[in-house]
């Protein structure tokens, strides 16, 4: 939807989700987290981007970015790591869900249009976002912090 078109509550609603939601999350979660923890906040692969029509969800993925770096400098002196992982179109039902609506073609014709979008081609998988996750939540990654971390197949590049 244009912006000049866009409800302003359902705007404010989707940064309350995204944004507040997350907030929330980091400001009463972090008290009980240990040094040298990690905070995750999944963003999307628009976070690092941009698209007409979907202006609310562009600035609440930015929001997080944002988020991310400010809770990254506040908890660093507890080596405590905050980043952003940013998913491309990913392989499951509600992604088929926004990109039938998107493109108002079948399941698998807007598959085959979000894929040519993708430089590598494909959509991501759940599990490699799961294995990118793993790898800013564990100790090898101690020394990544502020940090958006793309697994889009290029799509952001």
């Amino acid at each position: 939807m244009p912006i000049l078109d866009y409800p302003s509550d359902e705007f404010a609603r989707t940064l309350a989700v995204h944004v507040l939601g997350a907030f929330h999350i980091v400001k009463h979660g972090t008290p009980h987290l240990s040094d040298g923890g990690a905070i995750i906040i999944t963003s999307s692969v628009v976070g690092l981007m941009g698209f007409e029509g979907i202006s609310a969800y562009i600035a609440a993925k930015h929001g997080q970015v944002g988020l991310m770096r400010a809770a990254a400098k506040e908890f660093a002196a507890r080596r405590i790591r905050v980043n952003t992982p940013h998913p491309g179109p990913t392989s499951t039902p509600f992604q088929d869900d926004i990109e039938m609506r998107a493109t108002g073609k079948s399941r698998d014709e807007a598959a085959h249009m979000f894929d040519a979008l993708v430089p590598l081609g494909r959509h991501t998988t759940p599990e490699e976002i799961a294995h990118a996750v793993l790898y800013l939540a564990a100790d090898e990654s101690a020394m990544m912090t502020s940090h958006t971390f793309a697994i889009d197949g290029g799509l952001s590049g």
